[in-house]
């Protein structure tokens, strides 16, 4: 058997990867409140029966909330994310070209009228393609 030849660029991935991972579990251990508010609506299927994972890295980046079976992201945007819409429209379309749907909403949105925005996530999951 040949011994195994690692690239430096597998190296410097594989620190990210485990630099994103970590970063993704701080962060799941320390939920900002409206983090916390749409967890305790989504965690153990209570939305229309749909599995959510919470702080979970996609490539290089982390999603908020992921429906892995339905390929739906949703992403609240608190007060920490205005001035970045460069960065979240060129994460956004990363993401888009992974197969996947990208659901943004403020903290406005979710004060305004919670119970219609879980409405709107559930119709989405549902039309799921």
């Amino acid at each position: 058997m040949l011994p195994c030849m690692v690239t430096e660029a597998t190296k410097e991935r594989r620190i990210a990867r485990g630099t994103l991972e970590s970063r993704a579990k701080e962060m799941r251990h320390r939920p900002v409140a409206m983090e916390k508010l749409f967890w305790a609506q989504v965690r153990n299927r209570q939305l229309g029966g749909f599995k959510f994972r919470r702080q979970v890295p996609v490539g290089p980046y982390i999603a908020d909330f992921v429906c892995v079976e339905c390929r739906l992201i949703v992403e609240l945007d608190g007060p920490l994310h205005p001035g970045r819409e460069n960065y979240d429209t060129a994460r956004d379309r990363y993401l888009e070209r992974e197969g996947l749907r990208v659901m943004r909403f403020t903290n406005e949105d979710f004060a305004g009228d919670f119970h219609n925005v879980l409405r709107a996530i559930e119709r989405a999951l549902r039309n799921a393609p």
